[in-house]
């Protein structure tokens, strides 16, 4: 912390610099309507909505690289959650001393403050991680997957259904292999911190770099859902079963990071962000984005995607919903990123986790009716999807 703390006293000092060079600059002018902000020289000039806006959590950032664990010694940061109805299992990503990515845990009885941190990670690939493993009765990942530069497993999405919790994220082995892997454990399991994975399994093609894929929190139309891809469409694969991936049986994806929306604020696509959480319009899905003309800032978008058939885009938002401003959002691993994995409904609170500067984790909330009621009010919405379906391996 204290070399966080150093930093941002030289971002005042040099603030306050240049305040003194240019005592007459003019200040960027801020017209308010209402609840809303029109930003002079955004690209679109489109309102900003104070409704719209999440809430970043006064104790930012929550969850901190630790010195003293090797293992999350350079970054803790991605992370997802799930909430069991009194407490939210939060896992995140999670970079060490040799540059690997792994998995750890922490939870939270209110959301936002930290309760408990476990020491050591829930989630490791094979080789590096071996010994701790052995000492740790933690569960071999039988292939290497992705994180820092020496592989691991990135950027986790849990989904609670019924009493097991999945989770996909990102297996990653250089840059020949950038693959969506998918595994399990019992809620129960996760609650009393018994690591139990089950063996891991490609969903993703090989040969195809794939990541932000998410499963829906239950079936839709009596068959389990995975959203792999919104842009330049919604893409959803819809499966009898997810014991049913075998290694030979993939999802083709066909991502594209440019939108056809070329005048908005998310002309540039990244993915998704959190699983879909049902509400009261239909699933509301965050979203990366950002602008070719505001590149390298990782933005937070919102849409609402129609309960029984989420291949339709009721709205979206027409501004991001969160932006990175705060200096643990710049001063990291990577500068102007927010990234999140993860979100709960919680006392009817939106509580949003995510990535701070690829290096901390992070939460924001916002009353939920509140936000759905602006987004519906105020999105826009276009585009549909095509139906998909799971392939064999030729």
């Amino acid at each position: 912390m204290a070399r966080v703390v150093s930093i941002k006293k030289i971002i005042r000092k040099k603030s306050k610099s240049l305040a003194k060079k240019k005592p007459n600059a003019p200040r960027k002018k801020v017209v308010r309507v209402k609840k809303s902000v029109v930003r002079k020289g955004a690209r679109s000039r489109a309102i900003y909505s104070a409704d719209l806006q999440l809430n970043r959590y006064d104790g930012n950032p929550i969850v901190v690289p630790n010195a003293g664990n090797a293992w999350e010694s350079k970054a803790t940061f991605n992370p997802s959650a799930v909430f069991d109805g009194s407490k939210v299992h939060l896992v995140y990503r999670a970079i060490g001393d040799d540059d690997s990515s792994v998995i750890g845990y922490t939870s939270s009885s209110d959301g936002l403050g930290i309760d408990e941190r476990v020491a050591h990670p829930v989630y490791v690939r094979a080789v590096t991680f071996q010994k701790a493993k052995d000492d740790m009765h933690i569960p071999t990942v039988l292939y290497c997957s992705g994180g820092g530069w020496n592989g691991g497993c990135e950027d986790p999405r849990l989904t609670l259904i019924d009493d097991r919790v999945y989770m996909t994220y990102t297996a990653f082995d250089s840059w020949n292999s950038v693959r969506i892997a998918l595994t399990s454990i019992a809620l129960q399991d996760l609650q009393n911190k018994k690591w139990t994975w089950k063996k891991p399994v490609f969903i993703s093609e090989p040969g195809h770099i794939n990541k932000n894929w998410v499963i829906f929190p239950e079936k839709i139309n009596g068959q389990y859902a995975i959203l792999h891809s919104i842009s330049p469409e919604i893409a959803i694969d819809y499966v009898d079963s997810l014991d049913d991936f075998d290694g030979e049986t993939f999802v083709k994806s066909a991502y594209k990071s440019k939108a056809p929306y070329k005048k908005s604020w998310d002309n540039w696509v990244r993915g998704a962000g959190p699983a879909p959480l049902k509400t009261k319009y239909g699933w509301l899905v965050l979203y990366h984005a950002m602008d070719s003309n505001d590149p390298n800032r990782y933005k937070l978008g919102a849409m609402i995607l129609d309960e029984k058939n989420p291949t339709n885009i009721l709205y979206r938002s027409v501004t991001p919903v969160l932006e990175p401003d705060e200096y643990y959002e710049n001063e990291g691993f990577k500068a102007g990123v927010i990234y999140s994995c993860g979100a709960v409904i919680k006392d009817g609170q939106l509580i949003v986790y995510y990535g701070g500067a690829d290096t901390v984790v992070c939460a924001a909330s916002v009353d939920l009716d509140t936000f759905l009621d602006e987004l519906a009010r105020t999105g826009r919405a276009h585009l549909s999807a095509k139906k998909g379906k799971a392939t064999k391996k030729k």
